[in-house]
């Protein structure tokens, strides 16, 4: 899988993973698959961070979004 694919896909998954704890927690239930889907998320940006040299500057993050749209769109 590319690391930029990963990065995205993790973050993806972090965004998604917090507002499920907090409608769990709002619930009162434990937040089981969201803290799964946060530890998942987490590992796919930890990876991906590690296959790049330099690391990922915060500018780079809106070009890997739209270089992985444009792969997945194409």
């Amino acid at each position: 899988m590319d690391s930029d694919l990963m990065f995205v896909t993790g973050v993806v998954l972090l965004a998604l993973s917090i507002p499920a704890i907090f409608s769990a927690l709002s619930d009162s239930r434990p937040p089981r698959a969201a803290a799964i889907i946060l530890l998942i998320g987490g590992t796919l940006v930890v990876i991906a961070l590690s296959h790049k040299p330099g690391g990922i500057a915060l500018a780079e993050i809106p070009d890997i979004f739209f270089r992985v749209i444009g792969r997945l769109v194409n």
